[in-house]
């Protein structure tokens, strides 16, 4: 895979103090991804929550993942391999796109990296993520996205 092409799109979602414990608001982005984008409020707030996988959920997902992510519909389960590493993947529902991602204890802050088209990849994405072969594409991604207070880009 060129690296260049792999990871499209960049939205780094923190807790704010003063939220729900597992809500995570946007705080920097790409802005191009059409299916996070449209989860913003009319005031361009962005976030969503993660939590442990809803029992409603499809049982082979419930009993691989580790985390989801949702806003009143699924939107990605997170599969985190090997807990010792802060670095997961999963996919995004009803889409052939592909997420890796890295995040800090506690998932109080996550980095969500879309690889566009990549679903059936999401594997070899984690591991090259692992073996740090797309260091040069997420740091690209970082300068690129903007940061987001209120919903407004800053």
């Amino acid at each position: 895979m060129s690296e260049h092409r792999v990871i499209t799109d960049l939205y780094t979602f923190r807790h704010i103090e003063g939220k729900a414990k597992s809500r995570l608001d946007c705080v920097s982005c790409t802005g191009h991804y059409e299916q996070f984008e449209s989860l913003r409020s009319k005031a361009g707030d962005l976030f969503l929550y993660i939590g442990d996988v809803p029992d409603r959920f499809n049982a082979n997902a419930k009993r691989k993942a580790d985390k989801c992510l949702s806003k009143t519909k699924n939107i990605s389960s997170l599969y985190v391999p090997e807990p010792g590493l802060p670095y997961g993947y999963g996919d995004v529902a009803g889409t052939t796109d592909a997420i890796i991602f890295i995040y800090k204890p506690d998932f109080v802050e996550i980095e969500i990296f879309i690889c566009r088209g990549l679903r059936s990849n999401k594997h070899n994405l984690y591991n090259l993520l692992c073996d740090e072969q797309l260091s040069k594409n997420l740091e690209s991604l970082r300068i690129y996205a903007k940061s987001y207070q209120n919903g407004n880009p800053s």
